[in-house]
């Protein structure tokens, strides 16, 4: 038995070390510099959106630092911008459920449906300046995996947050169109 749970720990850190690898490779071609400037050079064409987008940053990092009480408030006022936009009522709905709870697993639980619907938007958006990376932690969910949005390369991961803060590699990234 004690074979067994060995194995499986060492699974568990080989699958996020190797995600880190593939990272890491993808993001040596881009200076520290051009990965933290990217974070702030997003702009979306929809203010709308973009207003979504920012609310939902501001939620990701309270669950990367690991602090319910933030993730409550920024998943509120995610929630009043998700209403505003006609389509999102729904997926608003799942913010509340987030702002209710003062329950981290909870909040992160819910954190993976949020980040399911809220992507499906962002790659129908019109991205103006810069890019978003959509971010996958195949640990996150009891296995099951997890998705995320983020403004920069550099995995910081809100399912785990400390715990495994860099788990986790870039699916896919949504640029700005060039004209």
């Amino acid at each position: 038995m004690k074979k067994y749970i060995g194995i499986a720990i060492l699974s568990t850190f080989i699958a996020c070390t190797n995600s880190n690898h593939q990272t890491t490779a993808a993001s040596d071609s881009t200076s520290t510099t051009d990965s933290a400037s990217v974070q702030n050079e997003v702009e979306l064409a929809d203010p709308k959106i973009e207003k979504i987008y920012q609310g939902y940053i501001i939620l990701k990092n309270a669950l990367v630092s690991s602090n319910p009480k933030a993730v409550q408030t920024s998943a509120d006022s995610l929630s009043a911008s998700l209403k505003e936009y006609k389509g999102c009522e729904n997926t608003a709905l799942i913010t509340d459920e987030i702002a209710k709870s003062g329950d981290l697993k909870v909040q992160r639980k819910e954190f993976t449906a949020l980040s399911s619907d809220v992507i499906a938007l962002f790659k129908h958006a019109d991205v103006k300046k810069g890019s978003i990376y959509v971010q996958h932690c195949p640990m996150a969910n009891n296995g099951n995996g997890g998705d995320w949005l983020s403004s920069e390369k550099k995995i910081r991961n809100p399912y785990y947050g400390d715990e495994m803060l860099e788990c986790g590699g870039v699916l896919e990234e949504i640029k700005a169109t060039k004209i």
